[in-house]
């Protein structure tokens, strides 16, 4: 009798569950996608596959019902589809448009790393370059992008670009470092009067070289705001001077930022240092790789941090 109870259970079970897959499959069969992808295939579907791809088909009509309520996915991000896997119907995850956009942002904004630089500098673009500077200085850009995709394993001389605040000398540095990163190239900006203030910093915490070594070994450089503030004879020296002279070695393109002229840079700003010294052959020393890895552009137009005054 026990037998008998145990074996009576067991086909109640039995029966239960094939009550179940039944009512599970006449919901998956209902799908709209699924009957058009079998509809699609009939002539490589039969019973016999749809039975062997229950789970799958199962899976895709559970995981599209979560995908377009926005509930929490097995792939989120991806949207499920299915396909024909030799004599089996398998799912495959495809992603959205909104996620290829997502991953193509993040790829180009990898490829510009920015240190201690405004926020706004990965919104610059060439195209919306300031009317009033379309000028020398903007198709200098332009020029340089184009022959350096043209020939990236080639030494091309970065720009040197100097002028008065607020005329938008970083701006075009980002937007140049943006089209660049579109052709799969990458930059590296540096606000260097916040990086030499690190770099005084770093030598209690015994990574000065290798933060160094890092900004030196940079595929394309870019030195933003250069002799904003008094430099050190040190900063000047072994800091600046070492990275110039590794980047002058290995002939790799850089760019400069400045509210100065070549010359008045070093006549006014890196000759003098801060104790007062007067060191002119230190200075051009710093100035021959400077000249040598850059062309000097002056950047004219009106100052656009300046809030119009109210008529």
């Amino acid at each position: 009798m026990e037998d008998m109870g145990k074996n009576l259970r067991i086909l109640m079970n039995r029966r239960n569950l094939n009550q179940h897959y039944d009512e599970l499959m006449a919901r998956v069969m209902k799908d709209t996608d699924v009957q058009q992808f079998i509809t699609a295939n009939q002539k490589a579907i039969d019973q016999a596959t749809i039975d062997r791809s229950a789970a799958k088909l199962y899976e895709f009509v559970t995981e599209k019902h979560k995908f377009l309520s926005d509930k929490a996915s097995l792939a989120p991000g991806y949207e499920p589809k299915l396909f024909l896997n030799h004599h089996f119907i398998d799912v495959t995850y495809v992603p959205t448009a909104e996620l290829v956009a997502e991953q193509k942002d993040n790829a180009l904004r990898s490829r510009v790393h920015s240190i201690n630089m405004p926020k706004n500098i990965q919104a610059a673009r060439l195209d919306q370059f300031y009317p009033e500077n379309r000028t020398g200085a903007l198709q200098a850009g332009v020029t340089f992008v184009t022959d350096y995709i043209k020939e990236p394993k080639k030494f091309h001389q970065g720009l040197y670009l100097y002028g008065s605040f607020g005329v938008g000398k970083t701006y075009l540095l980002g937007a140049i470092a943006h089209e660049l990163a579109v052709n799969g190239f990458q930059t590296t900006l540096l606000h260097f009067p916040t990086f030499a203030v690190e770099m005084k910093n770093a030598i209690g915490q015994n990574n000065l070289m290798e933060k160094i070594d890092v900004i030196k070994k940079a595929p394309i450089l870019m030195l933003d705001d250069i002799g904003a503030d008094s430099m050190s004879s040190w900063i000047r020296d072994d800091v600046l001077g070492v990275i110039l002279q590794f980047r002058m070695q290995e002939e790799l393109t850089t760019f400069f930022s400045s509210n100065f002229s070549m010359q008045a840079l070093e006549k006014e700003h890196l000759t003098v240092s801060q104790r007062g010294e007067n060191e002119p052959l230190k200075a051009k020393r710093i100035m021959e790789r400077v000249r040598f890895l850059s062309q000097e552009v002056e950047l004219l137009g009106q100052n656009r941090r300046l809030k119009p005054k109210n008529n």
